[in-house]
């Protein structure tokens, strides 16, 4: 009887560890990838943009994968979609 109730406490603290977990770390970075995603797919041509690497542009051109930016007089790079980090102007 004694066994049987520490594997019960052994469970019910291993549940409580898996929802902590899953509570402060998958649920944000979920919604975080949510965010992004939603922000991708809102931007167009014209706008300002910052990339992962810290590179500004303007985008020139959408594709279906990448944005073409144009970085400085008549430079243009093209980057895939996620390696936007934000837009320029927007709250982060």
């Amino acid at each position: 009887m004694g066994m049987n109730n520490q594997w019960i406490q052994l469970i019910i603290w291993f549940g409580v560890f898996i929802g902590i977990f899953y509570f402060f770390i998958i649920m944000p970075r979920k919604r975080q990838e949510k965010k992004h995603g939603d922000l991708i797919d809102s931007l167009k041509k014209g706008e300002k943009v910052v990339t992962i690497g810290g590179i500004r542009g303007e985008i020139t051109r959408v594709k279906e994968d990448t944005f073409v930016l144009k970085t400085g007089d008549n430079t243009e790079i093209e980057f895939i979609k996620k390696a936007i980090a934000y837009r320029v102007g927007d709250p982060q």
